[in-house]
C-alpha cells in the first residue's frame, strides 16, 4: 500500500475474521482467556500490555509516519504528555542533557522543567531553527535528546529536520520531533532523519475534538521495544474506545488536512492586508523565515495560523471574545475552528520564562467550515 490515504484506511485494519466487519471492533476487555499456561491467543493477556483495537491504531500510525520502514514501531498513549513522559523516563537518566526548542509547547516545557529537571535532567532551550546554536548547545556524551517542534506552537517556526538530525547524531544523541501541527499527512520526520516522532493524537489525527490521546513512533525495533516496555511498565496507555475513535479519525486525515490548509491559506491572505494585524505567522508565506525549509519538507503548510494585533494585548484578548464561528477554546486540529490567546491560555505556564509568548498574539486553529463564514467572522471580530 503506497498511497497515504490507502494506508490510513487499511493499515492494521483487516476485516474482522469472525464477522467480516470492515471496521476493527472495540475490544472493551481487560483480560483474555489463555489456552493453557502461557498459551496466548494472538499474544494478548491483559489490555495494559496489549489490546487488539490499540494494536490496529499503533500499526496504522507506524505505517503513516514511516512507510518505508517496516521495522518502525507505533505506540498509543492516554495523552500526548503521557507519551512524552514515557519517552523521557525510558530514554533519559539523571545527569543527562536535553536540548529543547526555545518556543516549545508550554505543556512540554512544563513537563521538562517541573518534572524532569527535579529528577536530575539538565534542560537548555535553544532556537532549533539555528543549526549553529543547536550544535553549540550539544554536549557529546551527555546530550541524550534533541527535541524539535516544527511547525512550533504557537510561533509556527520551522526547523530543518534533516540538518538538525545530522548534528544531533554526530553528537551521539537522539532526535525527537513533535509532529502534531503537521500530522503525518503533511510531514514525515523519520524519513528526514528523526529517531522518534511524538503526537498529541487529540489534535489532527483524532480530528473531531472528542478524544484525548498521544503517540510515539520509533524508527527501529530496538528503540521501539525500549519504549514499549516503558509504555507497559508505566501504564499510561490509550483505552480501546479512545483507540477506536482515533483510528476513525485517521481514515479521513488526508482529506481533512487538504481542507484545513486551503482554508488557512484564504485566511492568511485576508489577515496580511488587515490594518488591525501587525504580523501574520504561517509557514506558507514567502516572507516567513522558514518558508523554503517548510516547502522542502512539508506537503502543504498546515491549518494553524498565528497573528499579532496592532493595538496590543488587550485588543487581542477582546478580539478573541468577539468571534462567533471561531470558538474560544484551547486545543486544535478539530473540524471546528478555534481561536485562543496563547499568553493567557495554552502558554500561561511559560510566562516569565525564556519561552514566554507575545501578549498581542492570537492563535487560530482553522477548521473545515465554509471559508466565507470564517472570513466574515474574523472581519467582524477585528473591526473592519
Amino acid at each position: 500500500m503506497s498511497g497515504f490515504d490507502t494506508r490510513a484506511i487499511h493499515a492494521g485494519q483487516e476485516p474482522d475474521p469472525l464477522t467480516g466487519a470492515v471496521v476493527p471492533p472495540i475490544y472493551q476487555v481487560s483480560t483474555y482467556k489463555q489456552d493453557g499456561v502461557g498459551g496466548l491467543r494472538g499474544g494478548y493477556e491483559y489490555s495494559r500490555s496489549g489490546n487488539p483495537t490499540r494494536t490496529a491504531l499503533e500499526t496504522c500510525l507506524a505505517a503513516l509516519e514511516a512507510p518505508d520502514l517496516p521495522e518502525a514501531v507505533g505506540l498509543a498513549f492516554a495523552s500526548g504528555l503521557a507519551a512524552e513522559d514515557t519517552l523521557i523516563r525510558a530514554l533519559c537518566r539523571p545527569g543527562d542533557h536535553v536540548v529543547l526548542p526555545h518556543d516549545a509547547y508550554g505543556g512540554t516545557y512544563r513537563l521538562f522543567t517541573k518534572v524532569a529537571v527535579p529528577w536530575g535532567i539538565d534542560v537548555v532551550p535553544v532556537p532549533v531553527t539555528d543549526i549553529d546554536r543547536v550544535r553549540d548547545a550539544l554536549i557529546p556524551g551527555r546530550t541524550r535528546l534533541v527535541w524539535v517542534e516544527t511547525p512550533s506552537n504557537p510561533m509556527l517556526s520551522i526547523a530543518d529536520i534533516a540538518a538538525v538530525a545530522e548534528v544531533t547524531h554526530a553528537a551521539g544523541a537522539l532526535l525527537v520531533v513533535d509532529n502534531t501541527f503537521a500530522s503525518p499527512y503533511l510531514q514525515q520526520p523519520i524519513g528526514l532523519g528523526a529517531d522518534i516522532v511524538v503526537h498529541s493524537t487529540t489534535k489532527y489525527i483524532g480530528g473531531h475534538s472528542d478524544v484525548i490521546g498521544g503517540a510515539l513512533v520509533a524508527r527501529d525495533a530496538e528503540l521501539g521495544a525500549t519504549l514499549a516496555f516503558h509504555q507497559n511498565a508505566q501504564g499510561a496507555v490509550a483505552g480501546p474506545f479512545d483507540s477506536w475513535l482515533t483510528l476513525r479519525g485517521l481514515k479521513t486525515l488526508g482529506v481533512r488536512m487538504d481542507r484545513h490548509c486551503a482554508n488557512a491559506r484564504a485566511i492568511v491572505g485576508f489577515l496580511v492586508d488587515h490594518p488591525a494585524v501587525s504580523e501574520v505567522l504561517w509557514p506558507g508565506l514567502p516572507t516567513h523565515p522558514g518558508h523554503d525549509v517548510a516547502r522542502r519538507q512539508m506537503r502543504d503548510f498546515g491549518g494553524m495560523v498565528s497573528f499579532r494585533v496592532t493595538a496590543g494585548e488587550q485588543a487581542a484578548v477582546d478580539m478573541c471574545g468577539r468571534t462567533e464561528v471561531f470558538t474560544l477554546g484551547e486545543s486544535l486540529g478539530g473540524v471546528e475552528s478555534l481561536i485562543e490567546h496563547p499568553a493567557r491560555m495554552t502558554h500561561a505556564s511559560v510566562a516569565g520564562s525564556p519561552l514566554e509568548v507575545p501578549g498581542d498574539l492570537v492563535r487560530l486553529s482553522v477548521g473545515i467550515e465554509t471559508v466565507e463564514d470564517l472570513l466574515a467572522d474574523l472581519d467582524a471580530a477585528l473591526g473592519s
